[in-house]
């Protein structure tokens, strides 16, 4: 898929949503927090639902290609969460806190989200912890994303996506 530039996605964001004024400010306001936090090309952008409560996720490819990920209140337009992401789980930032397998992240996540894994990607935490995030979708068509930890099998969050634009090359399905 071609890659989507900062500006056209932004566009497409704003001429897309149906929401107020406000809500265009909220998804400067998280571009302008994530500029200031990394530099990159902005190659995806998510509206979730996060517990009822409204994020944008924005995945930014950096001049060395490593992918960021980056969730910001949709209200405040606040980070609150910055990700790193790996190609695979065999990369040594990944493997070193794994115990969880992929299938078993699969399987754990499966069991309170059933439906089908569209995607997987291999995330390195704030903290240095490994997780899975996993794109599900149910038998009605919605996506939930779902985060396990690769250390515990725990899942660490979930999250209903509302809308996307843009897509990895990197998106493994």
């Amino acid at each position: 898929m071609k890659k989507t530039t900062l500006t056209c996605v932004l566009a497409l964001g704003l001429a897309t949503s149906a929401s107020s004024y406000a809500a265009g400010q909220s998804i400067d306001s998280c571009v302008a927090a994530v500029q200031k936090q990394k530099a990159g090309e902005l190659i995806k952008l998510e509206k979730l639902n996060v517990a009822g409560k409204p994020f944008y996720e924005l995945e930014i490819k950096d001049s060395k290609g490593a992918e960021w990920e980056f969730m910001c209140d949709a209200k405040t337009g606040k980070i609150t969460e910055t990700e790193s992401e790996v190609s695979s789980a065999d990369d040594e930032a990944f493997k070193k806190n794994a115990k969880v397998t992929e299938q078993e992240a699969i399987a754990i996540a499966l069991k309170v989200y059933p439906g089908n894994v569209q995607e997987v990607e291999y995330e390195i935490e704030d903290n240095g912890d490994a997780s899975y995030e996993l794109d599900i979708v149910n038998d009605k068509g919605h996506e939930t994303k779902v985060e396990v930890n690769a250390a515990k099998g725990k899942i660490i969050e979930a999250s209903k996506e509302e809308w996307e634009i843009g897509e990895e090359a990197s998106a493994k399905k």
